[in-house]
């Protein structure tokens, strides 16, 4: 008989416990740039929750308290625990936002390339994109609940709050309808740690602004905006050394945190971001304790040399608690 949800969670590890483990997993991740407010993180304890239905209810909840009017707040939501071989409590999406990417005939993707497969996995469950697709249409969530099969929820709209995309200076920017959500909101990761095991607990923080502008637009797997931006732009592109590239990417970050700004939308460019995590640095080594850090992943993908995070390397070990990888549950 299977045992009681509550009781289980209740089990050895309190609300504060589990507040300080998800709390220590941040300040121990070796790939975020902003764990300057690791302790200020807030926990919504749900491992309580039982059934899909309840983990999607949690997961709205999630996103109305993290959108804050537009002051993004940090936050995650814990569900149940895993204990030994058990599958768990599985969100299939990556963040609990992103968009669609459709595949044409021609090959080319309408939305983001690097959706296009979990796009089509969600198909055969059986969700129906809008009959007029775009470039943003917003995912379901497929959520199993310890091994059942998935089952797909539609994020209400008032749930994902969105900034429409202008530049301060091209007018024709606003004409190419860009826009992208304000939250971002892993929750393909599990939370472990003194040999526990959370398959399901989803954590946000706020955008810096070049994971938006450079890797989520820019990059050439994902929107591929480069060129777009080059041509409106007027500039040459016959050679590499014209640094088209490097133009066109300033003004798209620009254009990002400009409309971010105007919003009035929490988000940190990459220079005060890096100032953040160098104050971090320091007071943890003050503290006596080594920062664990990934160089590739901290070091920005705009001007990284003009940053102070470029110049130094970081701690090589991984404690836990951790927030890790999983194999992908689709």
């Amino acid at each position: 008989m299977e045992e009681d949800a509550l009781s289980r969670a209740e089990r050895g590890l309190t609300s504060e416990g589990l507040l300080e483990m998800a709390r220590l997993a941040w300040r121990h991740e070796a790939r975020c740039i902003g764990r300057l407010f690791w302790n200020r993180l807030r926990l919504f304890d749900a491992r309580g929750a039982r059934g899909a239905a309840e983990v999607f209810e949690a997961c709205v909840a999630h996103l109305h308290y993290a959108n804050g009017q537009g002051k993004i707040r940090a936050a995650i939501t814990v569900f149940e625990e895993a204990e030994g071989d058990e599958v768990g409590v599985r969100i299939w999406n990556h963040q609990l936002i992103r968009y669609a990417g459709y595949r044409g005939a021609d090959g080319k993707v309408l939305g983001d390339p690097s959706q296009v497969r979990f796009t089509e996995r969600v198909r055969e469950l059986g969700w129906s994109p809008p009959r007029e697709r775009s470039a943003f249409d917003v995912l379901p969530l497929a959520i199993a609940w310890r091994g059942e099969a998935p089952r797909l929820f539609t994020l209400p709209g008032e749930a994902v709050l969105e900034v429409p995309l202008r530049h301060p200076e091209f007018e024709w920017f606003g004409e190419l309808g860009l826009k992208w959500h304000a939250v971002p909101a892993v929750s393909d990761m599990a939370l472990v740690g003194g040999g526990r095991r959370f398959t399901a607990a989803p954590f946000n923080g706020y955008y810096m602004g070049t994971e938006i502008a450079s890797r989520n637009l820019g990059d050439e797997g994902r929107y591929n905006l480069l060129p777009l931006m080059a041509e409106r732009m007027g500039l040459d592109r016959s050679m590499r050394s014209m640094l088209w590239k490097d133009r066109a990417l300033v003004e798209l970050n620009t254009a990002v945190l400009y409309s971010f700004a105007e919003a009035g939308v929490t988000m940190v460019d990459h220079h005060t971001a890096s100032a953040q995590f160098m104050q971090h640095v320091a007071q943890e080594e003050a503290c006596g304790r080594e920062v664990p850090g990934d160089w590739s992943w901290l070091v920005p993908p705009l001007s990284g040399s003009s940053c102070p995070v470029f110049h130094r390397y970081y701690g090589e070990e991984r404690p836990e608690p951790a927030y890790v990888a999983q194999a992908p549950a689709w």
